[in-house]
Parts: structure tokens; sequence; C-alpha cells
């Protein structure tokens, strides 16, 4: 028998068995038996994942929103179980989204004997409790619990908590793939067809990576991969995002890389950069034309204001280095109030959010694509999903390119010069308005992301800091 045909057999089983799963998920599940059970190891596995978003803090605790048992563990040991928690992890004074701590998503695969191909998987053993001398591993690197998943897809329906849907057949005889490459979220490649990313923090309410790529879908724009399948967890008051199945773009390759190679090669990037300009001006016609659009009024322009000033001064309480310029990047915030005030308003939509040169592939017939809408991880869902002003995509490329350029040496500013304009040109071809048209907005959005990368680089990798200080320096001198 196949390894696929085994799992689905073992599916069956489960299927058939609801009522022993159930009385099994009691017991094994529940917060008290289970978590305290698992909680020495999930204290010394979780802090190390790099998907992880409290580094820095130790962990005091761990409390269980939500379990259930994908899979019951097989008394004899032939297959894999199968644990899906979704636990609340507790920390002294995180900067969490949510005040009693981040929820996260954990996929645990249970085996008496762990065989040799999962030993970098291991997790620890379990000492006591339900599961007590069983061992614990991560799941997504076992090819039975991957294809395990897949079948879930081809089957949608509940399974406690959980829900599984699907909006196109899946095909089988799929072999799976661990993708060891992601920071924030997991990703398994299925036989160069499909890709499922699973979400690790997950906050209520519908995933932007989820709900934007179905829009889009709807709308009929081809450059972004529609969802095959998801899934998500029927909590209250509002269900949790957990996992996206969308197409594999096989051979494709992304734009950072691809930008990477013309800076070494010393090629212009000119044609790229226009198209991928055309790219984004597509979607985010394409999304204006899917989901609301509210105008950004005097009100919405105070907020959108505040919240870059209130960054830049965290951040330059943060880094010393940024006290200098704050009263010139300040100017570029000051100058959209004003515009504000006079009763200026500008168009807002929902945007990709956090889109930069790595967020983009191009295929083998240099058609772009964009992808990764869950926007930036750090920020809260309700902020992640609001309507933006389009030019925030647009500053992101912008410093994307700056990052390439000054990712060379030696540096090249006419390049990524070059660049900047043949994007917002692309961009214009496609929306009918070039973005430069707006300038007090594009740079208030360029300084404000500026300022975040400042602040992440002196936080993750101070090597880097001179990178977004060199803006700093180029946008507090911007005239006004």
């Amino acid at each position: 028998m196949s390894e696929a045909a085994s799992t689905r057999v073992a599916l069956a089983k489960s299927t058939t068995s609801r009522k022993t799963t159930r009385r099994h998920s009691t017991s094994a599940t529940g917060p008290t038996a289970l978590l305290a059970s698992l909680a020495p190891l999930l204290h010394e596995w979780v802090p190390r994942q790099r998907w992880f978003a409290g580094k820095g803090q130790p962990v005091t605790g761990f409390s269980l929103v939500a379990g259930t048992e994908i899979l019951p563990l097989d008394t004899t040991g032939t297959t894999p179980g199968l644990l899906h928690l979704l636990v609340r992890v507790h920390q002294p004074s995180s900067r969490s989204a949510h005040a009693q701590g981040d929820c996260y998503q954990l996929l645990l695969g249970v085996r008496t004997t762990l065989p040799p191909h999962l030993a970098g998987a291991r997790i620890g053993q379990v000492t006591d409790g339900p599961l007590a001398g069983r061992t614990l591993y991560e799941g997504l690197h076992d090819p039975r619990v991957a294809d395990l998943l897949l079948e879930r897809f081809r089957t949608p329906g509940s399974l406690g908590l959980l829900r599984f849907d699907r909006a196109e057949p899946i095909p089988p005889d799929l072999t799976p793939r661990f993708l060891d490459t992601e920071q924030s979220n997991s990703s398994l490649v299925y036989g160069d067809a499909l890709i499922l990313k699973i979400f690790r923090r997950v906050f209520p309410g519908t995933n932007p990576d989820l709900e934007l790529p179905l829009a889009l879908g709807r709308e009929g724009c081809g450059r972004v991969p529609a969802p095959v399948a998801w899934f998500e967890a029927t909590t209250a008051p509002e269900p949790l995002t957990l996992g996206v199945l969308q197409p594999f773009l096989r051979g494709a390759q992304d734009g950072w890389q691809l930008a990477l190679a013309a800076l070494a090669a010393g090629r212009d990037f000119v044609p790229e950069a226009h198209a991928l300009g055309r790219a984004t001006a597509e979607v985010h016609t394409a999304l204006a034309a899917a989901l609301p659009t509210p105008p950004l009024a005097h009100e919405r322009t105070r907020d959108l204001v505040a919240g870059m000033v209130e960054r830049l001064e965290a951040a330059a309480q943060a880094v010393p280095a940024l006290v200098p310029h704050v009263p010139g990047l300040r100017t570029a915030f000051d100058a959209v109030a004003a515009l504000g005030d006079t009763g200026r308003g500008w168009a807002a939509q929902r945007v990709h959010g956090d889109l930069h040169l790595g967020q983009t592939l191009r295929g083998d017939d240099g058609f772009w694509s964009l992808i990764d809408f869950e926007g930036e991880p750090a920020k809260p869902l309700p902020e992640r999903r609001s309507p933006q002003p389009t030019v925030r995509d647009v500053a992101g490329m912008l410093r994307s390119f700056d990052y390439a350029a000054r990712s060379h040496h030696p540096w090249n500013p006419a390049w990524a010069a070059r660049c900047r304009a043949a994007y917002c040109e692309g961009y214009a071809a496609a929306a009918g308005s070039d973005p430069r048209s707006e300038p007090e907005l594009l740079r208030a959005h360029e300084t404000d992301k500026a300022v975040y990368e400042v602040l992440y680089e002196a936080r993750h990798r101070p090597d880097w800091l001179p990178v977004p200080m060199a803006a700093i320096r180029r946008l507090a001198a911007t005239p006004v």
C-alpha cells in the first residue's frame, strides 16, 4: 500500500470512529490533563522557533484555546497521531497584540517511536499525563501528517472546531515537502503543484492572506494565486484563519533575488521595475472593484498622521541615532496634516500592506505575481484589514529598491533611482495616475516605512542599520 493510500485509510478510520475520537479527545486535549503534561516540552521548544514573536521575553505559561485530534494515536504505534492545538503563550511584558498573550497554532505529531528521518523534528518525550511515554514532534515535517492534511482539504467539512473548505478539486498523488524558509509562518509544498501556508500566530477574524486573494479571484485578477482550499477554527466571536492552500508557482523567482542578481551582474532592472509597477496597479484596481473604498477624510487623515508621529517618537526613544533627524522627518507628517486641515482628502482601499521585492514572483514567461497578503504580522489584524492609501504599497516597494541597492557593494544609488522612477511609471501606465502626483502623502508613507526599518534593524540586524539611516537622512532633508 502506498504512503498516500495508507493515509487515506487512516483518515477513513478516524472518520468512522468519531465517538471514540471525541471520547479520546476529551481526555487527551483537556486543558488540565494534556497541556500540563506538554508544558515542560513547550517551554523549551516554542521560544526557539523562528515563528515565535515573543523572543526576548520569558514564557511564563500556556493556556489552551482549543484542541482537536485530527488523527488519534494508533495504539500499535504504526501510524502517527496528530494533535492540533491553539495555545495562548503568556509572557510578563510582551508587545503582544492580545493583552493575555499571543495565540499560536501547533500541529504536534505523536508516536510511540520516532523514525530516524524525523529525528530533527523531535520535541521530546512526554513524561506524564495522557501521552506519557510517547514522543512529541513537529508534525509538519512528517510526510504522513502532510498527506493527512491534504486529504482533509479533499473532503471538506468540520472536525471539532476545525472547518476545512475547498474552492477547487485537488489532484491526487502529490508528494509533500516541508519548506524551511519562512519566518512567521510555515509552508508545505505538494508535488510542485500546491503550497499550504500554515499561520503560526493567529488572530480572531479572517486573515487578509485568505480574504484578499479570494476577492481578487472573484474579480478575475491573475496577478495573485487564488486559494484552492483553506481551514479555520470556528471560535467565538470570530473564526481564526489557520491555513491557505494555493497554486505553487513552479519555476518562479522572487523579485529580491532577481534584483540582487541584476546588481551583481551590473545590469539595469528598469524593465522589471516597470512591469512590477504595472502588476501592483492591476492588483490595486481589482481590490478597489472588489471591496469598499471609504475616503480618507479629515478625521481619518488626522488619525493616520497621529499614528506616524507616535511611531517616530517611539523609534527615536529606542534608537538614539534617529533623534537628530526627528524635526526634519516630522515635516513630512505635518505636511499631510496641513492638507487634511484644508479639507483635502484621499482615496483609501484595501492594499497589500507589506509590499516589497520579496513578496513578488516572476515566472519564466516574465509575468509578475504578488504574494503574501498577510500584511505586517506584528500589527493587529483589524489594522491590517483597514483601508489605506495605495501609496502605502508603493512606498514599501520604493524602499525595497533602495534596500537592494544598498545591499550591493559598492552602493549604487543611481540604480535604485532608476528603478523607483520606472516602478512609478509602470504603475501610472496601468492605473492612470502616477503615485508621485501626491508627493506629500507618498513622502509621509516612505518616511513612516523608513522609521519602521530603523527600529527593526536596531533590534534584529544592527549591521543593516546604515541602510534605512541613509534614507532617513534623505527624507529628513527633503524640502516640503
